[in-house]
């Protein structure tokens, strides 16, 4: 018999969703002959029984779209997502009745760190799924690399790239916010690619008074124009964001004039870069061939650039995290970059 699979995308849309998608489809029908349906909404689509027939010339032509065109959602099906919410019990009721009705043999679930524990608990009560990671915060345990980190980048850099034709303009300091909740990968990477002087992560402590004393010491070698890129999730007083919490707090301290810009969602938005399209690609790819040996219950994970899987067991509950004997933390301060504890 023809066998079936799902695919759903879950969690924070970001560029490479539909080469994904396309990778596992194309290759689950062209090479193994498999049929395939999506679920719109996420996990949500699998609750409701919604979703769509994904034959091939449905993914044809969806490799450079940014988005998702299943569409996305943070349902979470093990949990009441609002007071009004199912409880977890009815909605795994209606995710069997799906998958029974359909007669899927396997779910992909495609998503970040949250969609990974959604799928591993899946997986603990029968459902055969598969995990393909993609996030830009590039933040999900068990592989080297996320589809939707490399556009992000991309996008934040060239933001940091014209900043600087504003800063050195108006010999001004400028704050960049960049997303980044408990990882600090796009502020590093950002940073380092960008050039910029100051580099705050969540996993570095930060002494808002070191930063500001590096700045003036700049200014006194003739060096007025700085460039300070920040990650969401560092510390700023009272939940506030910290781009302009950053800013009012060196104004302040060094009267230099300074101003901040909260790239915000620009960052998951677009078309993917070349490079996150050939990872979903590989990805998707990987995954269509891991249900045709009946490989289940596994993410996806790429490792010295070979694509393989790991056990999902390993990677809930778990966040990849900078490390702070990171080389390329090390590679930027021997550069004279300040990460607001010790600096040059």
């Amino acid at each position: 018999m023809k066998r079936k699979i799902g695919i759903l995308t879950a969690g924070g849309d970001c560029p490479g969703l539909n080469a994904a998608i396309r990778g596992v489809a194309k290759t689950a029908i062209v090479e193994y002959n498999m049929e395939v349906f999506g679920f719109k909404g996420g996990f949500k689509g699998l609750i409701d029984a919604d979703y769509m027939p994904l034959p091939e010339e449905k993914v044809s032509g969806i490799l450079t779209l940014g988005g998702t065109i299943l569409g996305t959602s943070r349902e979470k099906p093990f949990k009441k997502n609002h007071p009004f919410d199912d409880d977890p019990e009815h909605k795994m009721k209606c995710i069997n009745k799906t998958i029974d009705s359909l007669g899927l043999d396997c779910v992909v679930c495609i998503g970040g760190n949250g969609t990974m524990k959604n799928a591993y608990h899946l997986s603990q009560v029968g459902i055969p799924v598969i995990g393909v990671p993609k996030t830009i915060d590039n933040d999900v345990w068990g592989t080297d690399a996320t589809f939707g980190f490399d556009s992000a980048v991309e996008i934040c850099t060239d933001a940091i790239d014209r900043l600087h034709t504003t800063a050195n303009s108006h010999n001004r300091i400028m704050v960049i916010e960049v997303m980044g909740h408990d990882a600090g990968w796009i502020a590093l990477h950002s940073g380092l690619a960008g050039g910029g002087d100051v580099i705050l992560i969540p996993e570095l402590e930060y002494d808002i008074n070191v930063v500001c004393k590096y700045l003036l010491k700049r200014n006194a070698a003739d060096k007025p124009v700085s460039i300070v890129v920040v990650a969401e999730g560092i510390k700023s007083g009272k939940k506030r964001s910290p781009g302009p919490y950053i800013a009012k707090k060196i104004q302040e301290y060094t009267g230099l004039e300074t101003r901040e810009t909260v790239l915000g969602y620009i960052q998951r938005g677009g078309t993917p870069s070349s490079t996150d399209r050939i990872l979903a690609t590989r990805y998707g790819r990987f995954a269509a061939e891991l249900i045709a040996q009946k490989k289940y219950n596994v993410m996806v994970a790429l490792n010295n650039n070979i694509i393989g899987s790991i056990p999902l067991s390993e990677t809930a509950g778990k966040v990849s995290l900078v490390g702070a004997d990171c080389r390329l933390i090390k590679t930027a301060q021997s550069l004279g970059v300040c990460f607001g504890n010790t600096c040059k």
